[in-house]
């Protein structure tokens, strides 16, 4: 298949897409905001000394990530525990919190690790200039295409499909894809068949072959914080008072910034084992919906069981349930800190009818629902 529309650029095209985003004004004013303290020419320079995507994320991308990690949050970990062949490709399916930082921070902890980056799933909706479009694909970034008719979605689903088998198989390289198209704004992190079924378009033999060719690993994100989550509040309100509200263009660019320069405390990543053997164990004979629904339901458990949670997760259960049920888990400190947190969060939220009491639900539903969905995986049969 041709994959050239979406595929990050091969390394021997990058002197020319380097040059393309040198000549570019808008570009040019980005890179000098984001390194303030590298001269443009000493930039371009470095730039044109990198041979290969890694030489760039090197470069660039993973000592701007180290900084975000030293300045907005308390430490970012990696369990990769339960993965023990390094060497071998997967498809890491995840939980999606922040649109940049997600993926970012798992391909320097990677990299801490001494393994490659992953290639990255991203919609074509953040990809609002020209530029930006470039430096994604340079940065490993492969192109999920959004906004398009129902036999353009066909043909663009079987694309990607078979972009990320042939990455995993032929090319040894992990991928990581989000479980769902966009965030969960209530993070109630759930596993979206489409995405499955994606997954299967590509592959020898029936659904359970095609999806374990790309060695699925469930991982789970845990932000102590969550930058956006007064973004989230806010969209919920406007979506129940405002009819058929959308998201803008430029409200995509808040949340990049907010997610990438917002506080966020403790960050923890967490592998599950790759999950080819609970797919050996299912019914091939069950119809394609069941199945998926299955396999959905599996990759959820993973992810929810993987969950560190933080005393905010606690105390925002007990506020909403309005009990003490999880009182021995935090401090009277831990709980104080927590609620002024949440308080300042919906100050900062700018409605002409601000429903405070409905906005302070929601954000406490943020923080309640990790610890709620966690109860519920350990309590699972597996």
């Amino acid at each position: 298949m041709d994959f050239d529309e979406i595929r990050p650029y091969n390394d021997e095209e990058l002197p020319q897409i380097f040059e393309e985003l040198l000549a570019d004004p808008a570009f040019c004013r980005a890179a000098s905001a984001v390194l303030p303290e590298m001269p443009f020419k000493v930039l371009a320079q470095k730039m044109r000394a990198c041979k290969t995507k890694l030489e760039f994320q090197e470069t660039f991308c993973y000592g701007l990530l180290q900084k975000i990690i030293d300045e907005k949050t308390d430490g970012v970990t990696l369990d990769h525990t339960a993965l023990p062949d390094k060497k071998k490709a997967y498809a890491y399916v995840s939980n999606h919190r922040d649109i940049i930082l997600d993926s970012g921070f798992l391909s320097v902890l990677l990299v801490d690790q001494r393994m490659d980056t992953v290639e990255i799933a991203i919609g074509d909706n953040l990809l609002i200039y020209p530029w930006i479009k470039k430096l994604v694909r340079i940065n490993k970034s492969f192109i999920v295409q959004r906004a398009l008719t129902m036999r353009q979605m066909l043909e663009s689903s079987k694309c990607l499909s078979g972009y990320i088998h042939y990455t995993i198989k032929e090319k040894k390289q992990s991928i990581w894809i989000a479980q769902r198209e966009g965030r969960a704004k209530d993070s109630n992190d759930r596993t979206q068949d489409s995405v499955l079924k994606m997954l299967a378009m590509s592959g020898e033999g029936d659904v359970i072959d095609r999806l374990m060719e790309i060695n699925i690993a469930p991982l789970a994100i845990s932000y102590e914080y969550d930058p956006c989550d007064f973004l989230k509040a806010k969209e919920f309100q406007l979506k129940r008072d405002v009819p058929d509200y959308k998201k803008t263009q430029a409200d995509d660019l808040i949340n990049m910034q907010t997610g990438l320069f917002g506080y966020k405390g403790h960050v923890h990543f967490k592998t599950a084992p790759c999950i080819n053997k609970e797919l050996l164990q299912l019914n091939r004979s069950l119809s394609k919906p069941d199945l998926f629904s299955m396999i959905s339901a599996l990759i959820d458990r993973h992810i929810h069981a993987s969950y560190r949670l933080y005393p905010g997760n606690y105390v925002a259960y007990d506020c909403l349930m309005k009990r003490d049920a999880f009182a021995s888990y935090y401090t009277a400190e831990d709980k104080s800190s927590f609620l002024n947190y949440i308080e300042a969060q919906l100050a900062r939220i700018d409605l002409e009818n601000k429903d405070v009491t409905f906005l302070r639900e929601k954000l406490l539903l943020m923080y309640a629902n990790p610890l709620i969905n966690y109860q519920a995986a350990i309590a699972s049969p597996q």
